[in-house]
């Protein structure tokens, strides 16, 4: 019973709407009581002779009453109490969402995507029938189960009720037996459904890597395991679980045996009449449902529970971005001074970045180059505040980022990153997505500045194009393109392109930094890539290698250095050289 401690907040939260759903529960059971009686009512006169067609009418027109009543009192405690159950599934996923959008990067790296989906849609079901089916069993086993004993005891006998009752104290001592075995593997199960859910997110998000090395059967096996483990699981749960209602039944059956043996007794000493015995095994089989229903409902409470501990380790966690008390919201423009002694990736002894000192006026380009690893993409997430755990500073006109509010930081800036992610709507959305009121003119001035209009128009719906899950309809260049045109449409104060221009050819690059150049004059950009091309129009270059600048200076101050820069500059210019050849 421990969830509904858990979940106390909610139900002091719907503590009317869950009182008038249970009165009216209480309400209907007071009305099951009638039609048994009646029953006995009409055996009784049929055996003295006495029944009349009117008397007849009368008893079929009360029950008939009583049908009414309660289906409409069903439809009351169906819209109170599975309502909210609803209600309860929706403001927990709200919640469960946007500790999601708070989150860092160490969460999302701790918890994979399918475990995520699967605490937001199999946990939150689990809720969902704690708030419904649980208050409904609990409520319903009470009213049916107190007012059928009571009813037993003064319309028909005391005696003959307590026998009845004598097997019912096994039944707790079952339920609190196999309900403890419950909880644990319910854990177990979900754990297991959670690591499938991991699975299948990762096959499809990877099925054209598993396609190209031929890897479908491996991958079939794979899925067969993690199925076949929460079969397993699910397995273990259900041979406990199938053990309340054999348990029941039995305990059902000493009642029924037990009143049969009294009740005859009682019959023949005259004690009491037939009528009274069909009516009270009449009142025992509406005791099978309350007793059926402890069994569901300690599975009910038990899915809950583990679904509910699931959901609240996720939210226990806490993001190690924190914005200070006093932070200015403040827009953050002005010249960037980055000096970072240290920095280490949690859990990791090798620092990413070391020594790393720069400093950017506003409206001018510096350009990022190294090797894969270098530290590239690891100087930007400090600069985005992915990252706070560092030895150093970073300022934004002469300010710490940190002293900032994460709104008045990063809607200033515009990053497109290495993996270019589309989301499955149409172009123009996808383009606009920071700024969905933007008109189609503005639009189409950030796709001409990025190269990508043209492109866009050759496709048969224009910029209504679906472009499907991340893009998949469109090349990596064009990609690359609409996702640069998307950072630009906010106007940013800092533009940071992370590769991004690694998938288009030299001319259309040049098209793209040409007019980046030409409408960003007063803005600042910060461009890392592999080609050379892409930042020798910077102010000033630095050239990373294993997390520490070991070059810096412009384009022809590089070149004079005997360094890394030259050599891969020479290289490139000669693979040009080259391909104009072929």
């Amino acid at each position: 019973m421990g969830i509904f401690k858990k979940l106390g907040w909610f139900f002091k939260q719907e503590k009317k709407s869950y009182i008038i759903g249970v009165i009216t529960l209480f309400i209907v059971a007071l009305l099951n009581l009638i039609p048994p009686r009646i029953i006995g009512i009409v055996v009784d006169e049929i055996e003295t002779g006495i029944l009349t067609s009117r008397s007849l009418m009368m008893w079929l027109g009360l029950l008939a009453a009583v049908a009414i009543s309660q289906y409409l009192l069903r439809y009351v405690w169906r819209v109170r109490i599975w309502g909210n159950a609803a209600r309860l599934e929706k403001i927990v996923r709200q919640r469960l969402f946007n500790h999601f959008t708070k989150m860092d990067n160490e969460f999302f790296q701790k918890y994979r995507t399918g475990d995520l989906m699967a605490h937001a849609t199999n946990d939150l079901r689990g809720l969902r029938m704690v708030a419904g089916g649980g208050i409904l069993m609990i409520a319903d086993t009470l009213s049916v189960g107190i007012t059928t004993i009571l009813a037993m005891v003064f319309v028909v006998d005391w005696r003959l009720t307590l026998v009845a009752i004598l097997p019912m104290p096994f039944l707790a001592i079952v339920s609190r037996i196999l309900g403890k075995q419950l909880h644990s593997r319910f854990r177990s199960a979900q754990a297991a459904f959670s690591s499938l859910n991991d699975k299948v997110q990762e096959s499809i998000q990877g099925v054209k890597v598993i396609k190209t090395f031929g890897q479908e059967k491996e991958d079939i096996e794979e899925f067969n395991e993690q199925t076949n483990h929460v079969v397993k699981e699910n397995n273990r749960v259900y041979k406990i679980d199938s053990l309340f209602d054999p348990a029941i039944t039995l305990i059902i059956g000493l009642s029924y045996v037990l009143s049969i043996l009294v009740g005859g007794a009682l019959v023949t000493a005259n004690e009491i009449t037939i009528g009274d015995f069909v009516t009270f095994i009449n009142y025992i089989t509406m005791l099978v449902w309350p007793m059926m229903a402890v069994g569901r409902l300690f599975n009910i409470l038990e899915r809950g529970s583990a679904s509910y501990d699931r959901i609240e380790q996720l939210m226990k966690e806490e993001t190690s971005i924190v914005e200070i008390q006093g932070a200015t919201d403040k827009a953050a423009e002005g010249d960037i001074q980055y000096a970072v002694k240290e920095f280490r990736y949690p859990e990791s002894e090798t620092p990413a970045l070391s020594d790393i000192v720069f400093n950017l006026k506003k409206g001018h380009t510096l350009g990022v180059v190294g090797k894969t690893g270098a530290g590239k993409t690891t100087l930007f997430r400090l600069l985005l505040r992915e990252y706070d755990n560092y030895d150093g500073v970073i300022k934004i006109g002469g300010q710490d980022i940190r002293e900032y509010t994460l709104d008045g930081l990063l809607k200033q800036v515009g990053y497109v990153p290495q993996d270019n992610y589309l989301f499955s709507t149409t172009i123009r959305e996808n383009i606009r997505f920071a700024n969905p009121d933007l008109s189609q003119e503005e639009v189409e001035h950030a796709a001409k500045l990025t190269a990508i209009h043209d492109d866009i128009l050759a496709f048969p719906d224009g910029y209504d194009t679906a472009v499907g899950e991340r893009g998949v309809s469109l090349s990596g260049g064009q990609k690359q393109r609409i996702s640069i045109a998307r950072a630009l449409i906010v106007n940013p104060e800092l533009l940071i392109l992370d590769d991004s221009l690694s998938a288009v050819d030299a001319e259309t690059e040049e098209a793209i930094l040409s007019g980046l150049k030409r409408e960003r004059e007063d803005q600042t950009t910060i461009i890392a890539a592999h080609r050379i091309s892409s930042v020798m129009h910077a102010e000033e270059i630095i050239v990373l290698d294993e997390g520490r600048i070991v070059e810096r200076g412009t384009h022809a101050e590089l070149l004079e250095n005997d360094g890394w820069y030259k050599d891969m500059y020479e290289q490139q210019q000669l693979e040009r050289k080259l391909k104009g050849v072929e």
